[in-house]
């Protein structure tokens, strides 16, 4: 079956799946999103456990789609996986590094005699809520900014400073999606937990965090948005493979690729209408209705930079070296097998669903926290 596919089309079939996984990533990314609100939220230490238990129940299904996500990347995409980790190592140690203390965090917070002691894990948490998505959204935002690297005849990357990758830190516009994710996270969050939690005192306030936190998301969403549209973009051409710089190149993909601009507007309606039936419906069920909706426009971003003769990893440093679905890719072979591991990804997504329906057929409460035989993380 995909075998008779061209490499063309593997790649683009590949990128479609990762700008899914991503999207998808990005939504149970309010674990993190929740990390940091447990002290703002809470009143109480049973508050507290109530929001930590909450999450602790989906902590793992992030790592499950961030093992996803990125194996289908770094897989499909060998020589991303190359240039970038083995060039900006530091950003993404810190990533790791991050995600590393945060499932220690789950797992000892609340054992007894723990020699760190159970605020420590909590300040674990919220690193790991707000440096790790503020480098993670840096690190895509690099897809706009470009990097400085070279890669050479034999596909052998060089990193032309030593700074390997904290530069993009010193990029301002690379802070605008890195907020924007930062408080979409945290609205997200609040949203699940209105929908996992039963308990009125917390759902107030979290309605209240819901509506000052869409005021700090809009500008930094905007800004990252208008930033894009208006930039110069790195652009190859399909034929002769020569990378240039094309005036409003990510406007004119979401143009040139209705079908995308069409996913994108509905991503974002989809959140806004979330945020407004939270906020001013006192609905409890949006958070499914904003999943859908950040799965869709993050899945519209990556399939705007990945598409349509668009660089997904370009250089400052060197600008041939650039990277696309097409010079940064495995073989033939490699993906047309891989292809066949694809038809999993249902499976993984379903094994989610089925999860979540398990953990959240109960409700939360305050109750529940002071069970002798209830687990607390």
């Amino acid at each position: 079956m995909f075998e008779t596919l061209s490499l063309h089309d593997l790649q683009v079939y590949w990128w479609v799946i990762i700008s899914l996984l991503g999207g998808l990533f990005v939504f149970i990314m309010f674990v993190q999103g929740g990390q940091t609100l447990l002290t703002q939220l809470s009143e109480s230490e049973t508050e507290k456990q109530m929001l930590v238990n909450s999450l602790g129940r989906k902590w793992e299904l992030g790592f499950t789609t961030l093992v996803l996500f990125g194996g289908a990347l770094f897989a499909a995409f060998p020589q991303f996986y190359a240039t970038s980790f083995g060039g900006a190592y530091w950003v993404w140690m810190g990533i790791l590094f991050t995600f590393i203390i945060q499932a220690v965090s789950y797992e000892y917070r609340t054992k007894p005699q723990n020699f760190l002691g159970q605020k420590n894990y909590e300040r674990f948490l919220w690193i790991n809520g707000v440096f790790g998505v503020l480098l993670l959204g840096i690190a895509i935002s690099t897809f706009f900014s470009g990097s400085r690297f070279s890669v050479d005849v034999n596909h052998f990357s060089h990193w032309a400073v030593g700074s390997r990758g904290l530069e993009a830190l010193l990029n301002p516009y690379n802070y605008l999606l890195a907020f924007a994710l930062l408080f979409l996270v945290r609205i997200i969050a609040g949203m699940y937990f209105l929908n996992n939690i039963d308990h009125e005192p917390l759902r107030e306030r979290i309605r209240k965090m819901i509506k000052r936190n869409i005021l700090y998301f809009l500008p930094f969403f905007l800004g990252f948005v208008l930033w894009v549209l208006l930039k110069e973009g790195f652009a190859y051409d399909m034929e002769s493979k020569t990378m240039m710089m094309i005036p409003f190149k990510y406007f004119f993909n979401f143009i040139e690729m209705p079908l995308v601009g069409a996913i994108f507007l509905a991503g974002v309606v989809m959140v806004l209408v979330a945020v407004y039936n939270s906020v001013f419906r006192a609905k409890n069920c949006c958070v499914f209705t904003v999943g859908i909706g950040t799965v869709l426009t993050v899945m519209a971003v990556l399939l705007n930079v990945g598409l349509n003769g668009t660089s997904f990893y370009p250089s400052l440093y060197d600008l041939q070296s650039s990277l696309t679905i097409e010079n940064a890719s495995g073989s033939h072979y490699t993906l047309s097998t891989m292809g066949y591991a694809s038809l999993m990804v249902p499976f993984v997504l379903g094994y989610i669903v089925v999860v979540w329906r398990a953990m959240d057929r109960v409700k939360i409460t305050e109750e529940e926290m002071h069970a002798p035989d209830e687990h607390l993380y």
